[in-house]
């Protein structure tokens, strides 16, 4: 089995592009809304064309990868996903953004599938975790940074004299209206790049264990037969569609009822938001050596609900902070709802992975759900939807019952009763 550290440095910079690209929405939702007249719900739709993607190409991506093996399917993923933001970036319609931002997020839930079996076999089944780990952090600050493209942008285009090639570049293509469309122009540049690089790569081959096989049709029939595989799938699809919930709405709930300006402190609370989530996964790294996954997801689910509260009932102040601590709440979500999915069946986990990752579709479905109810009560009590999800969430950790509990400082890992 050959090692690669091109390769390895190759999917982080994929991850680094990933998130670059998918946590821009929040950032730029206020002035969506704004600039094509929408209402909350018609503006949620652009979070709905992009996280869909992941329901309907998660599953088919997995077969696509073990026909056609890594590269043609990153081949063809960034082929998509220049196409798709090119097309917005150079007719930018509300009419075109949504299937833009489809092919996008179909693009990249086929990147999502590809570059974990590359990850374990180019740095090698050792350093497998760390590796994994690397490109969460990895992830999470180009989360971080999107925000402030955003703004750089923005900023750059609006001044009086262009501050350098890049702006004067952009400022012969996109919209004097439309500064924000200028992230779709780097957005398709970044995707060339990347096509380029992954077609001229040298990738080590890959074998795929059975964990990372998408499975075939009985083993889902077998599957979907069981209430514990359709408890997960929910709690996975509740989670993505909280994080999204909260980032997708955060600039738009600042600017409506503290007045802070999207390209500015709601830019900042976007950031943060996505930088706090990071931090959270290395605290609950510490925590989940010395507690029982479980009672860390209670605990986390709690003190979200309590941050969520603050955020939408507490002063401009307390509100601007509330909102990126939600980002560290949520921090240690995923890992143990998908762990202790993956710890209550005794087989068919591959399969298993691809019905909990097809729950990313949570992501498309609750922004429209808080943006409807936005229109109907007022986007704050839209976003009290978002008690119902967290509650779930915190119930996972009380009714899980796992065939193997995460191991802990002073104990081992141990079947439940």
């Amino acid at each position: 089995m050959k090692r690669s550290a091109f390769a390895v440095w190759l999917v982080f910079l994929i991850f680094f592009v990933i998130s670059l690209v998918t946590n821009i929405l929040g950032s730029i939702i206020p002035n969506i809304i704004e600039d094509f007249g929408l209402s909350l719900f018609v503006g949620s739709l652009v979070t709905f064309s992009f996280f869909i993607a992941y329901g309907v190409m998660s599953i088919p991506a997995g077969v696509l990868l073990e026909r056609f093996r890594e590269k043609p399917v990153l081949v063809a993923s960034f082929i998509l996903a220049f196409v798709g933001s090119l097309a917005f970036a150079t007719s930018p319609r509300f009419g075109v953004m949504l299937p833009s931002l489809f092919l996008i997020g179909a693009a990249f839930a086929m990147l999502q599938v590809a570059i974990n079996p590359l990850l374990r076999v180019a740095g090698g089944e050792e350093n497998f975790a760390f590796n994994s780990a690397a490109a969460q952090g990895i992830f999470g600050l180009a989360s971080f940074l999107s925000p402030w493209l955003y703004a750089y942008l923005v900023q750059g285009l609006q001044a009086d004299e262009p501050a350098n090639g890049l702006i004067a570049a952009l400022s012969r293509v996109v919209p004097e209206s439309l500064p924000w469309v200028s992230l779709y122009w780097v957005f398709a540049a970044i995707c060339l790049a990347m096509l380029l690089v992954v077609a001229l790569a040298r990738l080590p081959e890959v074998v795929l264990q059975e964990d990372e096989r998408a499975g075939a049709v009985v083993t889902y029939r077998e599957l979907i037969r069981r209430p514990v595989v359709w408890l997960f799938f929910l709690g996975i699809f509740v989670y993505v569609g909280t994080e999204q919930g909260v980032a997708t709405w955060i600039s738009k709930f600042l600017e409506t009822y503290h007045g802070y300006e999207p390209v500015a402190e709601g830019k900042t609370a976007v950031s943060l938001f996505w930088g706090l989530m990071t931090a959270g996964c290395f605290l609950g790294l510490v925590l989940l050596k010395l507690f029982d996954s479980r009672r860390v997801l209670v605990g986390f689910a709690a003190a979200a609900m309590l941050a969520l509260a603050l955020a939408l009932f507490g002063p401009a102040q307390v509100s601007l902070w509330a909102f990126p601590t939600i980002g560290f709440c949520i921090s240690v979500m995923w890992p143990i709802i998908f762990s202790l999915a993956l710890n209550s069946v005794d087989r068919h986990h591959g399969a298993f992975s691809g019905i909990l990752v097809t729950g990313i579709v949570g992501g498309a479905l609750l922004p429209p759900v808080v943006g409807a109810l936005g229109d109907l009560l007022g986007l704050r009590y839209g976003m009290m939807v978002l008690f119902v999800t967290l509650g779930y969430i915190l119930s996972i950790g009380l009714w899980a019952k796992p065939l193997i509990t995460n191991a802990t400082i002073g104990g081992a890992k141990k079947a439940t009763s």
